[in-house]
């Protein structure tokens, strides 16, 4: 929505393309072909990831903060978190997965985006943390 090299399509347009046809007149002008593109796929999909690496990281404690607890004292969930990214880089890096699950390689800039629109869960666990450690705990 916001990249100037993008499609240029509005809110509605992709909270509705599953209405995307040559006869509605919302579309007119948008290739359909658009909302099924492999580079939009891949980032959302490694977005999802990401995030839920992060929940992992978050659940290491209920309301210590991840700079009490850190990553290193569960050396299982950290193996956990390797393995599940190695899994899935190989579906992104080594052929003929990228064509069987319909992804494409991503670029450094394109991680970095992954990372800046994943890193907020973490703050967002820590805020919460912090409330329930300092508010609401007797």
């Amino acid at each position: 929505m916001y990249d100037p090299t993008g499609p240029g399509v509005t809110y509605h347009q992709l909270s509705h393309f599953m209405q995307c046809c040559d006869e509605n007149e919302d579309f007119a002008g948008i290739n359909c072909h658009i909302f099924e593109a492999a580079p939009p796929m891949t980032m959302a999909l490694s977005v999802l990831v990401t995030i839920e690496m992060s929940n992992a990281l978050n659940s290491l404690s209920e309301n210590q903060s991840l700079l009490r607890m850190p990553p290193w004292s569960n050396l299982w969930l950290l193996g956990a978190m390797a393995l599940s990214m190695s899994l899935h880089f190989v579906i992104i890096y080594v052929d003929p997965m990228p064509m069987i699950f319909k992804l494409t390689h991503l670029g450094v800039e394109q991680w970095l985006m992954v990372l800046k629109l994943s890193f907020p869960v973490i703050l967002i666990d820590e805020v919460l943390k912090f409330v329930a450690r300092n508010y609401l705990e007797p």
